[in-house]
């Protein structure tokens, strides 16, 4: 978690820390609780058995190899030219310098996708970038060092013979322009560790050692359950009271539901696979809910329903069911809640990790809490990235939380940081960074640095 800012930290005397009530569980508190709920769930998951996924899948993208790759055969697969340019013998340019170049014939030109062909010594033979070098060449030579330095007529295999003489000014070095066979990739080596995350370039790597199938991890099945009566329906979410989904007009005391979708790309974002549900606020149907779609999720996550108030729907069914709720250090996000959901002897416990309902209360939970394990997971970087900066404007924060603001980075590279609602979504959707001031602190003056984390990577 960041360090705390330098600058002014709210005192009774001028000396003397700021008095913290002690009551509530520090945000490290509550993270560390969540990661000890998510090992066994990630510590099963990464012991099932893989799942083949098609090296041209547009699915492997983001996926997680299971278990080491290995090459079968040496990259590149044979000794080839890194130029256009003329396959030679480096004993038949010696002696050749400016002013005493060495002529020596053209020979069969080979171009890539070619058999390998045989050099002739005493010859020149035109090759390609990526063409096998001709049996017996040590060197190439690139064209624009010859003289012609275009090529003539090439003839090729099968082509009549072929005619004309080149020159050469200097000897090269014994392999220069040649790529080895295995200079990137010996067969057998260690192409991907287990564990490693699958981007495009690792994609092109297992694709150019021939690999046509990759052993990769299954993707971690999130259950995110959104909560409330307020909440209008979506056809891309299918509600407890109508499976089916549908959706319904936006009604005098309703409003679009905001965490399913954005909680979701987060999940998936982080590498997750996500079914969305949304519930009302009565426990007998957001319990048969979770019950009957939980199915294979490795996950519950919940949005909504845990404050102190009434119709706390996700607090009143999931603490019956073993899960826990209190209020942390922290602003927005102050509600949390988690445990292992046991349901009946019909039904494996499942892990739950529950959020506010506010949106960016939820986004900021699942940032802090959630979102870095399941990254870390899958092979990814756990954490955004972090850097210090200096503030456009004085601050207020509460000392006795752990306050996340959102931010915008300025033209001169300090930070401006909006008001802390957590209802304010415009300002999280125009954030560059989540600024954090720490407990104890209630206020900085402009210029105090600050630990942030950037949101636009």
């Amino acid at each position: 978690m960041p360090n705390a800012p330098h600058g002014h930290r709210s005192s009774p005397g001028d000396s003397d820390p700021v008095p913290v009530p002690p009551a509530r569980p520090t945000v490290e508190e509550h993270l560390a609780e969540v990661r000890a709920l998510l090992a066994p769930v990630l510590e099963r998951w990464a012991a099932e058995a893989p799942e083949l996924v098609g090296i041209d899948d547009p699915g492997l993208l983001g996926r997680v190899t299971a278990t080491p790759v290995r090459a079968p055969h040496p990259l590149p697969p044979f000794d080839n030219s890194q130029m256009d340019g003329y396959a030679v013998r480096v004993s038949d340019l010696a002696g050749a310098a400016p002013g005493r170049p060495v002529g020596l014939p053209v020979g069969r030109a080979t171009a890539a996708g070619d058999p390998p062909a045989a050099h002739a010594p005493g010859t020149a033979s035109p090759v390609m970038t990526g063409a096998p070098i001709p049996a017996g060449a040590d060197a190439v030579v690139p064209i624009e060092a010859a003289t012609p330095a275009a090529f003539p007529q090439l003839s090729r295999a099968g082509d009549p013979a072929p005619t004309g003489t080149v020159s050469f000014v200097a000897a090269p070095a014994p392999g220069a322009f040649v790529r080895a066979t295995g200079v990137d990739v010996s067969a057998g080596a260690e192409l991907l560790p287990a564990g490693s995350a699958l981007g495009p370039a690792r994609i092109g790597l297992l694709a150019a050692a021939g690999i046509a199938e990759v052993p990769v991890r299954r993707r971690i099945r999130v259950l995110l359950c959104s909560t409330g009566d307020e909440l209008a329906g979506s056809p891309a979410t299918r509600d407890a009271d109508d499976p089916a989904g549908g959706g319904s007009v936006l009604a005098p005391g309703r409003i679009h539901d905001a965490n399913t979708p954005m909680l979701a790309a987060a999940l998936r974002a982080a590498g997750a696979e996500v079914r969305g549900l949304r519930a009302p606020d009565r426990p007998d149907a957001l319990r048969a809910a979770v019950l009957r779609e939980a199915g294979d999720a490795d996950l519950v996550v919940t949005s909504g329903g845990i404050s102190a108030g009434a119709f706390e729907v996700v607090r009143e069914t999931f603490a019956a069911l073993g899960a826990r709720f209190r209020g942390i250090a922290m602003q927005p996000g102050g509600p949390q809640g988690l445990g292992t959901l046991a349901f009946d002897e019909a039904r494996e416990s499942i892990a739950a990790v529950c959020f506010p309902g506010n949106p960016v209360s939820a986004l900021i939970s699942a940032e802090v809490f959630l979102l870095p394990a399941l990254r870390a997971a899958v092979g990814r970087a756990a954490d955004r990235p972090r850097e210090r900066r200096a503030l456009a404007h004085d601050v207020v924060s509460p000392a006795d939380k752990h306050q996340v603001r959102r931010g915008r980075i300025e033209d001169d590279g300090r930070v401006s940081l909006s008001a802390p609602g957590s209802h304010l979504l415009a300002d999280l959707a125009g954030a560059d960074v989540l600024a954090h001031l720490p407990v104890g602190v209630d206020g900085l003056p402009e210029h105090a640095e600050i630990d942030v984390w950037r949101l636009d990577d």
